[in-house]
């Protein structure tokens, strides 16, 4: 299958001079469309990071990234903003949520910036909230949610727009365990129901085994040898 992420030997360090810390030393990595990669590592490895330059939310680097098929370094700014909006969906560990906005309006808010209407995207709105279980909150503030609650809204929000890539960053880090598990069988449950690739950020072998790989990250490398089948999850 092809890949939709393509990391080659790419560094990162922040600083200069006597300050600066070397984050990624070479770091490389493939992403098969509709495959769903766990990345871990040591506290401070670069994980998040790397998933933040994958994202072209940090464009200094050294190496090459390419994300579905176009290369990251070379895309201008207004290119690689509507890449993010249209192939790309984030998560991270805390919600992000407008809370003024009820559950419908946080999850419509990409599509919003996309010009497209309430009206055309009930259907796709409808949907996501069967999936995310949501459709009792759908009027609900965030105020009203749990943490895991609010982090289903964060997940809906980036799955309405059809993304092939959804990179998650500690997606449970700000969860107890019982809402965690219940987040990771929904990213597993969207990811073979809707065959969208899925790249998560985790310091957490319980959740690192739902994916269908874990990628370790030691010393700012993600060497092959540190590549391994994810065990079944419980």
């Amino acid at each position: 299958m092809a890949n939709v992420i393509e990391v080659n030997n790419v560094y990162k360090a922040f600083g200069k001079g006597e300050n600066m810390t070397k984050v990624l030393s070479g770091a490389s990595l493939t992403v098969e469309k509709g495959e769903f990669v766990s990345l871990m590592g040591a506290s401070g490895s670069g994980k998040s990071t790397l998933l933040y330059l994958i994202g072209g939310l940090d464009r200094y680097f050294n190496g090459n990234i390419s994300v579905c098929g176009m290369d990251i370094g070379k895309m201008k700014e207004k290119d690689l903003s509507a890449m993010r909006l249209d192939k790309i969906g984030f998560i991270f560990q805390f919600y992000n949520l407008v809370q003024n906005l009820n559950v419908e309006d946080n999850i419509l808010l990409p599509s919003s910036v996309q010009g497209k209407s309430k009206a055309e995207m009930e259907a796709k709105l409808t949907e996501i909230l069967r999936i995310t279980g949501l459709t009792e909150k759908r009027k609900a503030k965030p105020s009203e949610l749990s943490g895991g609650q609010q982090q289903r809204v964060a997940i809906a929000r980036a799955v309405i727009g059809d993304p092939e890539i959804i990179l998650a960053d500690e997606p449970t880090g700000n969860l107890d365990s019982n809402a965690g598990a219940e987040i990771m069988k929904l990213f597993s449950e969207i990811n073979k129901e809707k065959g969208i690739t899925i790249l998560q950020v985790t310091h957490s072998h319980k959740c690192a085994a739902y994916g269908d790989r874990i990628v370790e990250l030691v010393n700012g490398r993600t060497d092959a040898g540190a590549e391994e089948e994810a065990p079944a999850a419980e």
